[in-house]
């Protein structure tokens, strides 16, 4: 029985030792919070989020992290963008329900559209997304500092365009670039915004529609990442605790509704050429300091 006891006790050790070595059980409270606070003001400002917590976490010296949690970070910033758009949203839902139940009205197939176009969009954002995840490009510290500049270059281009204003919904072909922006958006230091709404200007987009749809097509993009996540969800909860993972979550949605806020006066007045003023000079030093 001793014998047996002493096996089972050093099996639970070997256990632990496993999912100490493979994620950091360390962080604190505080260093939570950073991360979420980061999260939410660079989710929406065309800066990265993804980058930069690449970049933080490498700063805290705080190892490997269930992806899983940083994609909760994501849906934090997510009920920001519902609730900010919950009416355009709203609308959206309802009429695809009327038309399915044919009891369509006036405006309905239009609302539809923007929806079909949205799913039509994601589907070229997830097989992009998931070719360049196979190549684990955010191993690599140097493709987050590149991807840095690449978006500071990409937003004083996009600023120096004058986008023609368009009155009807965005076309088919205008949804599958921004879904193919959005899909390169996932790599390490490549805005997700800031590329969409790139894409989207350059596509003829009125400026406020681009900043809207940029912000609808997150929404079943971060939906499916969850999803592909959730397997992980045990992994999660035995690396971090839950009070870790809500004042991240919390922290990400306060910081993410004044950031957005800021990104929607930004759009209208077409500055977004200022944030190449941080990425560039940022991605520079970065190289150079490996």
């Amino acid at each position: 029985m001793l014998i047996y006891d002493w096996g089972f006790t050093r099996k639970k050790a070997a256990i632990a030792l496993h999912c100490q070595s493979r994620y950091d059980l360390s962080m604190s409270l505080l260093q939570s919070i950073i991360l979420g606070i980061v999260q939410g003001i660079t989710e929406f400002l065309p800066v990265s989020s993804y980058g930069h917590l690449v970049v933080l976490k490498k700063l805290m010296d705080l190892g490997e992290i269930p992806v899983l949690f940083d994609v909760l970070l994501h849906i934090a910033t997510l009920f920001v963008v519902v609730l900010a758009f919950r009416v355009r949203i709203a609308h959206m839902a309802t009429a695809v329900i009327r038309l399915f139940f044919r009891k369509g009205r006036n405006g309905d197939i239009s609302e539809a559209k923007v929806f079909g176009i949205i799913i039509i969009g994601t589907l070229f954002t997830g097989g992009i997304g998931l070719a360049l995840k196979s190549f684990g490009l955010s191993q690599y510290q140097w493709v987050v500092y590149v991807s840095f500049i690449i978006t500071g270059i990409l937003l004083i281009l996009v600023s120096l365009l004058k986008p023609k204003k368009i009155s009807v919904d965005p076309g088919i072909s205008q949804g599958i670039l921004i879904g193919i922006a959005q899909g390169l958006g996932t790599l390490p230091g490549i805005s997700r915004s800031g590329i969409t709404i790139t894409a989207a200007l350059w596509g003829g987009i009125d400026r406020e529609k681009a900043g809207e749809l940029s912000f609808l097509f997150s929404i079943p993009a971060i939906l499916g990442a969850l999803v592909l996540e959730l397997g992980n969800l045990g992994e999660l909860g035995d690396s971090m605790s839950f009070s870790l993972i809500a004042a991240g979550m919390i922290a990400a949605c306060i910081s993410g509704f004044l950031s957005l806020k800021l990104l929607l006066l930004i759009i209208k007045g077409m500055k977004l050429y200022l944030f190449s003023i941080y990425l560039i000079p940022l991605g520079i030093i970065g190289l150079l300091l490996l």
